[in-house]
């Protein structure tokens, strides 16, 4: 925990692949904080904060060519962020309605025409 306090890094999935982002100190707390149960998080399901925290990070572009420790190298990862472009999905062809629910509706709009 404290070599992650005190040398970690953030790493980034991108379409690209994988960059590694020295953080302050100040960034790193954060950062442990946000990661405290969970080793790798997509970038849509953090806070709007923890979002615009990471978008810094990666527009500074404090990039370390360092591998972190489980590769070999000598810095620790705080946690992965996979931020990735949403992958296309084809829309869904428009859905009929349930036999019933017509059912139900006409026999809703017959009985107002009666009244």
């Amino acid at each position: 925990m404290l070599d992650k306090l005190s040398t970690g890094v953030l790493r980034v999935l991108t379409p690209l692949g994988p960059r590694y982002i020295k953080p302050t100190f100040a960034q790193r707390l954060l950062l442990i904080w946000t990661f405290r149960h969970f080793e790798v998080l997509p970038l849509q399901v953090l806070s709007r904060w923890q979002q615009s925290l990471i978008d810094a990070l990666c527009v500074q572009q404090h990039f370390v060519a360092a591998y972190p420790v489980s590769d070999g190298g000598d810095c620790p990862v705080i946690g992965t962020v996979e931020r990735r472009r949403p992958i296309d999905v084809d829309p869904l062809p428009p859905r009929r309605p349930n036999a019933s629910v017509v059912t139900v509706t006409h026999t809703v709009r017959s009985a107002e025409h009666r009244s």
